[in-house]
């Protein structure tokens, strides 16, 4: 099991999440095998489930590495998607965590499908798109600036 960990700077923000079973997680992949990395970013998304062969049940996505054969799956961990809140700010916390079996992510990049709400309003923020690592709006209802700034990741062993 491999958690992903956010770190940013919230304003005025808390519950930063990956909105639905549609939110995509673009990660670059790493054949376990023999170490070929994807050259795209490839998306999971926990609406997709693809058969595992010799009917072992399913994944989230299972592929064949394009370098050595192997077929390798990796899974994301439904229970383990976590809110990113305002006392989280400025510290690392796992939000998600995938079960890796021959496949392991080695990047992520946020782009669109994030929500939050306002601190003290909960004023609702849909649709927070991250692939800057910077994001900023304005509160009405408390008349403040609000935002998600540097945002950076990393993974650790679950």
């Amino acid at each position: 099991r491999i958690g992903l960990q956010l770190r940013a700077t919230l304003e005025n923000i808390t519950r930063l999440r990956a909105e639905g079973e549609d939110f995509r997680w673009y990660l670059k992949l790493k054949c376990g095998n023999c170490g070929e990395v994807s050259e795209k970013w490839q998306y999971l998304r926990l609406m997709d489930s693809a058969p595992l062969k010799g009917g072992r049940g399913s994944a989230t996505m299972v592929q064949k590495c394009k370098l050595c054969s192997r077929e390798n799956s990796i899974d994301i961990l439904s229970q383990t998607i976590k809110p990113y809140n305002a006392e989280d700010s400025e510290k690392f916390k796992t939000i998600v965590e995938f079960e890796c079996r021959g496949l392991e992510p080695v990047d992520f990049q946020p782009q669109a499908g994030f929500a939050a709400e306002g601190a003290e309003s909960g004023t609702p923020f849909n649709d927070i798109n991250l692939l800057e690592k910077d994001w900023n709006d304005y509160d009405e209802k408390t008349k403040e600036s609000v935002g998600i700034y540097e945002v950076t990741h990393k993974f650790v062993k679950c």
